[in-house]
């Protein structure tokens, strides 16, 4: 599975995949390789990129097309 929505709002935030990595607290490599699907991303780590970008998990994972978190 290719993450482009993860993509998409670094991007919309002209960050950079170091950038990201950073705040994740892992490599860029490791970052690039779940932008590009090479690796699934864990589940803390997707919470972390929803709550960092201020949209919901099924949002990342393209299961809706809302950016808003249910509360």
């Amino acid at each position: 599975m290719q993450y482009r929505r993860i993509r998409d709002l670094r991007e919309d935030m002209d960050l950079t995949q170091t950038d990201v990595a950073k705040i994740l607290f892992i490599s860029q490599r490791t970052y690039s390789y779940y932008e590009s699907g090479g690796h699934d991303i864990p589940t803390e780590v997707l919470v972390r990129l929803a709550d960092f970008f201020g949209v919901s998990v099924d949002y990342l994972l393209n299961r809706t097309d809302k950016k808003e978190v249910n509360k």
